[in-house]
């Protein structure tokens, strides 16, 4: 049985049941890299370019980490997953980028995935990508109707039991409902948001402060998407709900009461889609936190600004009362 490594990373968090599935329908066994560590982030700087933003450096760490665990690494190319709105190009360029500078990586499994291209292209390229483990067409389509409808279930559970990604993959235990002081929207990519090391435990920190955490998976796909097209009309970028879609929608929320956008440092597209949410949150007059991170961001500010920001709220409320 062939041996697939998924690196922790950039879209494992929206995808990783919709690839797991697909992958052990073909008879792979899928190996999983671990939560990012110290180590995971120092070889992803090693190895890329100082320019290479924050995510795309810990997904390398995390390739590098797999390198020996497994027959092959599946990092799909994904350009598009919805007609004429576009993925960054650190996506586009992820399996050239990782089999550049982890060189002793094993053969990496890639499909370019682009919507636009059409529908006899998108299962060219899923079977392309399934040919290393399979030959036979009648067994990739089965897999990939499992693989669709296995996404369709961690989506909606999600939204439906207000679970984030890591309890719905299985990564942290679910959790109860408890009194809270304060209900908070988190806003940015899931790969940013839920990798704890990068956040300094962002999520986890907030629920020991007494805060309820929302994030963009709980809220539904049309939500987001009718809160973004009155900000800022048509997307341009594919997954700008999660930072533009999520923010107006909580923010619009009164029984939220404020919003933190996290996004990495150096990144154009995060940059331009927080501020657009600051600029709403500001016109709104509802609390909101940016949050840039890199990997030489500390604790110790983040936990001042943090505390801060939640003395903040907790005054405006009582104004207000």
């Amino acid at each position: 049985m062939a041996r697939v490594g998924i690196p922790r990373g950039l879209l494992t968090y929206q995808y990783l049941p919709m690839w797991k599935t697909f992958l052990e329908a073909l008879g792979a066994e899928v190996v999983i890299s671990p939560p990012t560590t110290r180590q995971t982030l120092a070889e992803g700087v090693r190895r890329m370019v100082a320019e290479t933003c924050l995510p795309v450096k810990v997904f390398c760490g995390h390739a590098v980490a797999l390198a020996g665990q497994c027959d092959y690494l599946f990092i799909p190319s994904i350009k598009s997953v919805e007609p004429r709105v576009y993925n960054c190009s650190k996506f586009l360029g992820l399996p050239d980028m990782v089999r550049a500078v982890v060189p002793e990586a094993p053969p990496i499994l890639e499909a370019d995935i682009d919507v636009n291209q059409g529908r006899r292209a998108l299962y060219r390229a899923i079977y392309s990508l399934a040919r290393p483990l399979t030959w036979n067409p009648w067994r990739v389509r089965e897999a990939t109707r499992l693989a669709m409808e296995a996404h369709r279930r961690y989506v909606q559970g999600m939204v439906r039991e207000k679970k984030t990604p890591l309890q719905a993959l299985g990564f942290s235990p679910p959790e109860e409902e408890a009194p809270h002081r304060l209900m908070v929207a988190i806003v940015g990519h899931p790969y940013i948001v839920h990798d704890d090391f990068i956040t300094h435990r962002l999520l986890p920190r907030l629920k020991g402060l007494g805060v309820r955490v929302l994030v963009p998976e709980m809220a539904l796909e049309e939500e987001m998407a009718r809160a973004m097209a009155k900000l800022d009309g048509k997307a341009y970028w594919t997954y700008e709900a999660e930072v533009v879609g999520a923010g107006a929608y909580y923010l619009d929320q009164e029984e939220v009461d404020g919003a933190i956008g996290v996004a990495a440092f150096g990144c154009g597209p995060d940059s331009l889609m927080v501020d657009l949410v600051k600029r709403y949150a500001r016109e709104r007059k509802r609390p909101f936190l940016a949050l840039s991170l890199d990997e030489h961001s500390g604790e110790a500010g983040l936990l001042t600004r943090l505390e801060a920001f939640l003395d903040m709220i907790e005054r405006k409320k009582r104004k207000c009362e």
